[in-house]
């Protein structure tokens, strides 16, 4: 059984069929349902292309290639940085965040360890509108990149300072500047209204880890296996079905 809406299967199936209709291969075994019923079975379950090929009655190589092509189709629909933004400016806010992808890798793949997280991955970041509906995900950058660096080296800062988006974020953004704003350190030893201000800081970007959360069921982000830099395109193409799911 799979866990994912059979509206959600629909879509990515019409999308298979009109990227076949360019390639002007439209007929193949097995059919644009069952490529994306087989696609959501390895994102969702992250079962190997053995295991996820042999369900389906196909080949592992066939398996990678379907799963590899139905991944580029929805990665292409993700929007741009700026797209993401249209129709925000002065008075909008938004939630900026980062997580760590877990990945399989050994102790001397430095750039790859996260010493916030104790663990190899790859760090993305995510905005979010306040009710925590993700607009946009970055590619992946390696686990120890900083979330602050790893913002600026987006457009992040600069993309909401052009259109006077508000920006709440954690304490791993302080410094940031322009429209950032961060709660304050050492808030008990600070003026009295830092620690209001803290307390709504907290309550406004709470609802941004729903983004995120929405991240988790789907099991191939959990302990990614692929190579690092495949699993931006992963999360990019995860998000066009999440954006599917949100719009019902």
């Amino acid at each position: 059984m799979l866990d994912v809406p059979h509206e959600l299967v629909e879509h990515v199936s019409w999308l298979i069929y009109t990227r076949r209709r360019e390639l002007r291969s439209p007929w193949r075994k097995p059919g644009c349902f069952k490529q994306a019923l087989l696609t959501g079975a390895h994102l969702r379950k992250n079962e190997t292309y053995a295991q996820v090929g042999a369900g389906f009655g196909v080949s592992e190589a066939t398996a990678w290639r379907y799963v590899d092509e139905t991944l580029e189709v929805l990665a292409a629909w993700t929007p741009g940085l700026h797209e993401a933004l249209v129709g925000l400016g002065e008075g909008d806010f938004v939630i900026v965040d980062g997580t760590l992808i877990p990945t399989d890798r050994i102790k001397a793949d430095e750039p790859y360890y996260s010493q916030k997280h104790k663990q190899h991955g790859m760090d993305v970041q995510v905005i979010a509108v306040p009710d925590g509906t993700p607009l946009w995900f970055s590619r992946a950058t390696p686990g120890r990149t900083h979330d602050l660096t790893a913002a600026r080296a987006h457009g992040i800062v600069q993309a909401c300072l052009t259109r006077q988006i508000l920006v709440l974020a954690d304490r791993a953004y302080q410094g940031a500047g322009a429209t950032v704003r961060t709660p304050y350190y050492h808030h008990h030893e600070q003026p009295e209204h830092c620690q209001p201000f803290n307390r709504d800081h907290s309550r406004l970007r709470a609802p941004g880890k729903r983004a995120f959360a929405q991240l988790k069921p789907w099991g191939v982000l959990r302990r990614a296996r692929c190579p690092t830099r495949r699993i931006g395109t992963i999360v990019q193409a995860i998000h066009t079905p999440l954006t599917c799911d949100s719009s019902r």
